[in-house]
């Protein structure tokens, strides 16, 4: 675990792997709980909601790759844009999805999102400020010590 906070790639991989499998019965209480009465919407409900999945497949994909990119090239452009991606991200989870949503599965799923995002905007902001170069922890004390002896 400690080697996750400093690599964009695997972060970006954890979200997107996370969001897909939370996603999946959120869509389908969705979709049952449309089609649960005799609703006329349920059909057209369920297409909507089947092409809001894939899209968000899509949306978190791309920031995988782009993770993925990041950490790779230790891009500080890559790094600046994954920052923007996830920031859109956490703008739509913690400010437009979590307080309007009513069942208990899309406000975790809206919480863990926004946790994942911001998470995420740290590595990347991290690496930015490291020009490129290989992110270290700052040494403590007791290793300041032993170098100043030798």
């Amino acid at each position: 675990m400690p080697r996750l906070i400093y690599q964009t790639a695997a972060a970006s991989l954890i979200q997107f792997i996370t969001l897909m499998l939370l996603g999946i019965p959120s869509t389908i209480v969705n979709i049952v709980s449309t089609c649960h009465g005799n609703n006329s919407n349920c059909v057209s409900n369920m297409i909507v909601s089947l092409i809001l999945y894939i899209l968000t497949a899509g949306w978190f994909g791309i920031i995988m790759i782009l993770g993925y990119a990041t950490q790779k090239r230790r891009s500080r452009q890559f790094a600046v844009l994954l920052m923007g991606f996830e920031f859109a991200t956490l703008v739509v989870s913690g400010y437009f999805d979590f307080p309007r949503e009513s069942s208990i599965l899309n406000k975790t799923t809206s919480l863990i999102d926004a946790i994942l995002s911001i998470w995420i905007i740290y590595i990347a902001f991290r690496l930015f400020l490291s020009g490129g170069k290989r992110m270290v922890k700052k040494p403590n004390i007791i290793t300041r010590a032993s170098r100043s002896l030798k």
